[in-house]
């Protein structure tokens, strides 16, 4: 008999149970404060809306080194009988190590017998596995190190989305681009727009991390390379991340009516030599107000 939602949900939460008792301390295992309450919710009235999908991300020390790779976990609502999301990540290794790294340890989830609580069976993997791709990325860093010292190139990526409100949606964007050393900025409001500016892998980096697991009513209209002998930070319009919160029109109660004013925004545009990405970002060729 095929496995209902209901019965795949409590099984996800017996498994954050043992994963929590594997990963007590601080830091070693996040997830959002109100996911497990959320699910508890619907099991109590499986009538109700289905709640969010389980995210949460597992730290790990990998090697004598105890280099820290992450496991960034995402579980559709009817796993085990379907595969989850998984994505390891670490700071000391490149995008194409990075990159062998996840193909293999899909692979290997895909040949675990299906139906079966596949977790910690990632975790143990990607502990077990990561210190050889760890080792050539190592290795080959100081042979790249020259290459990238003579030629780099600055990415700057325009984002636009529908609206950007949530307190926990912007704390993430400015986290994420403090952490990965990007300068730009967010607009907030109705519509709502980000631009980051920084090294490729960083940028691309920034964009996979806000939009997952999936964030409806977003893209990237607009991508800049440019490329410099020097450093990438020369080639930067801003010298910060900024919040940039314009004058709104609408009534403030009615968060559908939070609408930006553009005209400012057009005028900060061009300040900052980047006029042009208005008609790009809206269609339409931006005009100033006379005042």
């Amino acid at each position: 008999m095929a496995a209902t939602v209901k019965e795949c949900l409590e099984l996800q939460l017996l498994e954050v149970e043992m994963l929590l008792s594997m990963f007590p301390k601080r830091g070693e295992f996040s997830l959002d404060a109100d996911a497990v309450p959320s699910i508890q919710r619907y099991l109590r009235n499986a009538d109700g809306a289905l709640p969010p999908q389980l995210e949460y991300r597992i730290a790990l020390d990998v090697g004598e080194a105890k280099v820290k790779v992450e496991l960034q976990v995402l579980l559709p609502h009817m796993y085990p009988q379907v595969a989850p999301q998984l994505f390891a990540r670490s700071d000391a290794l490149h995008r194409q190590q990075q990159l062998q790294l996840n193909t293999r340890l899909t692979s290997h989830i895909s040949s675990l017998d299906p139906g079966d609580l596949c977790v910690c069976e990632a975790v143990q993997w990607v502990k077990d596995n990561s210190l050889p791709f760890l080792e050539t990325c190592q290795a080959s860093a100081e042979c790249a190190a020259e290459a990238v010292r003579a030629k780099e190139k600055l990415h700057r990526m325009w984002i636009y989305s529908h609206h950007i409100y949530r307190q926990e949606l912007r704390k993430k964007i400015f986290d994420c681009a403090k952490k990965l050393n990007l300068t730009g900025f967010c607009l907030t409001g109705k519509p709502g727009v980000i631009c980051v500016e920084g090294l490729q892998e960083n940028c691309e980096e920034f964009w996979r991390v806000i939009r997952y697991p999936n964030w409806k009513h977003i893209s990237c209209k607009h991508v800049e390379n440019i490329e410099t002998e020097g450093s990438v930070d020369n080639l930067r319009l801003f010298h910060s991340f900024e919040d940039l919160q314009f004058q709104a029109h609408g009534d403030y109660g009615l968060r559908n009516d939070y609408h930006m004013d553009l005209g400012q925004f057009l005028e900060f545009l061009k300040q900052h030599q980047s006029g042009h990405i208005f008609q790009i970002l809206f269609g339409v060729e931006g005009k100033l107000s006379d005042n």
